[in-house]
Parts: structure tokens; C-alpha cells; sequence
């Protein structure tokens, strides 16, 4: 089998399986380990696989820029976004994380909830300004690829907040890996708003199940659940029920 035949049939196995081993595959092609590693290292380096020990995970979509990721699983966005928004009750504190997901949860919001949100997400404050909510805003480096403020700044001021409720965007929710987003800081922050809430729950749109990013953000003990679309790769869901993750099905 030829080297690019390989490589399709390797982004086949990840979207369906959620996983490839290169020994396993190597063993099935009648080709060497080397052979499947290099075809892995290779697509690991066009950002269309994560190299993981043994073999490798599907690399998340939802690392684009903000801009393209607007395009990308928008109907399971919807759905998350109208499940995400019963989350957030009259009366209550929320802490909503940014991206394309926590966008379409306010748009799912009745405008005439009264409520304290709380965001690091311009895009997101900017959704609220005809909201009965009231919106806080937390400041700091503005890190343009998902339009949020991060940074040592941003993490200081996180810690003058306290919310019933924090709802987190990442971008890819995989068995093994866990929960990951594709910048060290962006992931620092993420975690210090968790440490800011009761209740942390993320928002799994289809294109982040199974997939894996660069960095890790929070282990799934430390979640309350995972709102998770039914359209997403099965097998993927599989695994994170068969692990224990705690999943909330939107329809």
C-alpha cells in the first residue's frame, strides 16, 4: 500500500475509532512499525493527528482560529447551546468560558433572565448587552485565536470572582487524554475559573469528541459533566461512558 493510501485510510481509523496503534496497524498492512510511525509523525506535523505513546488520537478541528471554527459543527453547537442554557438558572452566578459553543449557549438564553454572568470573552459580553443579565467582565492579554483574555493577569483577576456554575469550552474531550485546548496559558485560565465555581461543566460539541489538543486543562473527576452531542463519534462515546465520565445528552 502506498504511503499517501496509508495516510487515508490512518485519518479513517481515527475518525471512526477514536485511536490507532502502530504496532497493531503495522501487523494488519503487512508494512514495518517505522513505516506507520513516519506516516504518523507526518500527519501529526499537518495537524491532522496527535502522536500519542503507541500510536496516535485524532487532532481536534476546534483548534482553527476563531474565525473558521464559527463554520465548523454548527447544528451540534445549537444543540449544546440550548441544553448549556437551562444550566443557567434565575438568580444564579455563571462563569461562561469563550469560543464559537459558549456563544451559542447565550444565544440560547432568554434575554429577560436575571442572572450574573461572568466571562473573559468579549464576544460573549457583547451577546449580553440587550440581556437582563448582569455581565462582569475579566480583563488581561487578549489572546486573539479564541477572542478571550488570558494571561497572569487575567488569572489574578479570576480570583476575585466566586460562581455557582462554570461553563467550559475546550477543544478536544477524549477517554484517555481527557480534557485539552491548544495554548499552555488559555488552559491555565481555564482551570483557574473552574477553581472559582461549585460546578464545572463542559460543552462537547461533536467536533471535540474523540479529539485531542496540546494541552491539558482539567481531569474529568474535577467536572460535574460533560454536555455531549449524540451525533458525535460513538466510539469516542463509548469509551467516555465506559470511563466513567459523567455525560449529559443534549437533544
Amino acid at each position: 500500500m502506498l504511503a499517501a493510501s496509508r495516510k487515508d485510510l490512518l485519518i479513517e481509523r481515527l475518525r471512526v475509532e477514536g485511536r490507532v496503534v502502530a504496532k497493531e496497524l503495522a501487523v494488519e498492512l503487512g508494512v514495518s512499525e517505522d513505516s506507520i510511525r513516519r506516516d504518523l509523525r507526518e500527519l501529526d506535523a499537518a495537524g491532522l493527528a496527535v502522536r500519542v505513546y503507541g500510536g496516535a488520537v485524532p487532532a481536534s478541528p476546534a483548534v482553527a482560529d476563531y474565525g473558521a471554527r464559527q463554520s465548523v459543527a454548527t447544528d451540534s453547537k445549537q444543540r449544546i447551546g440550548r441544553f448549556a442554557a437551562t444550566l443557567i438558572e434565575a438568580g444564579s452566578t455563571v462563569i461562561i468560558d469563550g469560543g464559537t459553543t459558549a456563544l451559542a449557549t447565550i444565544r440560547a438564553v432568554d434575554p429577560a433572565l436575571r442572572c450574573t454572568i461572568i466571562t473573559h470573552s468579549p464576544t460573549v459580553a457583547a451577546a449580553l448587552l440587550h440581556h437582563a443579565a448582569e455581565v462582569i467582565i475579566i480583563g488581561g492579554r487578549l489572546f486573539k485565536h479564541s477572542a478571550v483574555a488570558s494571561g497572569a493577569a487575567a488569572v489574578e483577576a479570576a480570583r476575585a470572582v466566586r460562581a455557582d456554575r462554570f461553563l467550559l469550552g475546550v477543544t478536544g474531550i477524549h477517554a484517555e487524554a481527557g480534557l485539552t485546548t491548544g495554548d499552555a496559558d488559555e488552559a491555565a485560565m481555564k482551570r483557574a475559573l473552574a477553581e472559582r465555581a461549585a460546578e464545572t461543566f463542559v460543552l462537547g460539541s461533536s467536533e471535540k469528541i474523540g479529539a485531542v489538543s496540546s494541552f491539558d486543562v482539567l481531569p474529568f473527576e474535577k467536572v460535574t459533566g460533560v454536555v455531549v452531542d449524540p451525533s458525535g463519534a460513538p466510539a469516542s462515546l463509548d469509551a467516555l461512558k465506559r470511563r466513567g465520565v459523567p455525560l449529559l445528552r443534549a437533544v
